[in-house]
Parts: structure tokens; sequence; C-alpha cells
């Protein structure tokens, strides 16, 4: 029998503090972004974004010893879809790079990550990430009181696949507040008028993984890396949103998109 799903829907105080962690997700990515270049390895990239969370944001990294994690930010270069593990690797031109940052500021957690072309990339790499970016908006696009999570799910999936890319299924969005991953569980593929209903109060993620190949995926040795099982390109955008009275709001819009709004 299904999991009943345990949502918590937040008072007007902790949205406050979710605004807050949000913005501050969405600022070590500001922070980070003009660093990821060719030469630089992803372990100093972690390095870099612990310091600033931890040092001028007075925040936690929130996947530091999540679950025996050893690191504060995910690394995902490439075929990786997500959970890469900063370390030795550099940067090279021509490679494309997910930057998944969760920070915890007084209790609360805010996560987002964006997609970075390193030096002069491929037009199918620039494609993708363009797409899966769109593929995420898309779906924000769809959160209002009433409607349903599979509807969300639906659009993203149908646009993706319209594009002659793929969704991966295994990993997904979720809830989010005092806890990392909280319920519900936000798929990226579905039917219309399915899944739970959305309503005012609730904090979740939207973070569709897109691969430019066939969508499955198999777990690397290491128990974290994630990478595509056709070695193709894989993509990956997050928002994390408060659903409002009359639609929603993200919270880990970078500088470049609060300023446009």
């Amino acid at each position: 029998m299904a999991r009943q799903a345990q949502v918590t829907l937040k008072s007007p105080a902790e949205q406050r503090a979710m605004r807050v962690a949000g913005r501050l997700a969405a600022d070590v990515l500001d922070m980070i972004a003009p660093r990821v270049l060719p030469g630089i390895t992803t372990g100093e990239l972690d390095r870099i974004c612990h310091d600033f969370i931890v040092d001028v944001q007075k925040a936690i990294p929130a996947p530091l010893n999540y679950k025996g994690f050893p690191k504060s930010i995910c690394t995902s270069i490439n075929h990786v879809v997500c959970h890469g593990i900063p370390g030795e690797r550099q940067l090279r031109g021509g490679d494309i790079v997910n930057l998944d940052i969760t920070v915890i500021k007084d209790g609360f957690h805010g996560d987002t990550s964006r997609m970075f072309l390193v030096g002069d990339c491929s037009v199918q790499a620039r494609r993708l990430c363009s797409i899966g970016f769109e593929a995420m908006w898309l779906g924000i696009r769809k959160v209002a009181p009433g409607q349903r999570l599979g509807d969300l799910g639906h659009t993203i999936q149908q646009y993706v696949e319209s594009q002659g890319y793929s969704v991966v299924r295994e990993y997904c969005g979720h809830g989010i507040g005092r806890g990392f991953h909280e319920d519900p569980q936000v798929l990226h593929y579905g039917e219309p008028g399915t899944g739970l209903e959305i309503e005012p109060g609730m904090t979740f993620t939207v973070e569709p993984m897109v691969n430019a190949g066939k969508r499955q995926v198999r777990l690397l040795g290491d128990g974290w890396t994630v990478v595509t099982k056709d070695h193709s390109l894989s993509a990956q955008w997050e928002h994390t949103l408060l659903v409002t009275t009359d639609g929603f709001e993200v919270l880990t819009l970078g500088s470049a998109d609060r300023a446009r709004t």
C-alpha cells in the first residue's frame, strides 16, 4: 500500500525563514559562478563554497555528512546526473557541470542548483542545458493551489520528450523545510489530474534531470554518484518554491533573476 504523504504547511514565520535560507543558497551560486572555469578542480569549488557558507553566511552546508556524504556541495559533470562528489577532477573546456547547493540557516533549508558551461561547449551541450532550464520553469509555472503534482510532472515530461530528450525517473524533487528531504515527492513525469493536490504553505523543489540519451541511470560504487547508463550528457536545474494563495514564489532566485522580477 502506498505511504501517505505527511506534508507540513509552513506558517508565515517559517515562510520568512525559508526565504532567508533560499536567498543564501542562491547567493552561493552567484558567488561561485565566476570561478567555474577550465583548470579549477571540483574540490576547490567545494572548498570555496564551504568557506563562504560557514564563514560569511554563518550557515551550515547541508550535504556535508548528510547520510555520509563527504563534501559540502555536489558537482555533477557531463554524464553525471546528480550527487557527484567533489575531488581532484579539473574542469575542462567543453564540460558542463551542475553545482547543487543546500544551506541551513536558523534550522531551515534552501536548495538550488544551476548548470554551468565551461569554456566553449558544443551546440548539443548548450541545447541540453537550455531545454533543462525551460523544463524546470514550465513545471514551476504549473504550481498553484488546486493543481496536482501530476500536472507539473506531465508538463515537464511532455516538453522534454517533445525535444527528443528523456526525464530521469529514479530521482525527483521533494518537500523541504526543517528537513532536507520532506514530503511530498515531486516527480518530473506523470499524468495530469493525478498526485497530491497543491496547497498554500507547501515548500518543495522542482529539479528535473534531463538526459540527452535514454532515461536509464546507474549508481556508481561510491554509493552517491549517479550517471547515465548510455554515457549521454545530463543537465539539471533546481529551485525551491513556496506555494502562495494565488500561485508560487521562487525562494532561490539569483541576483540576475531577482533584478528582472
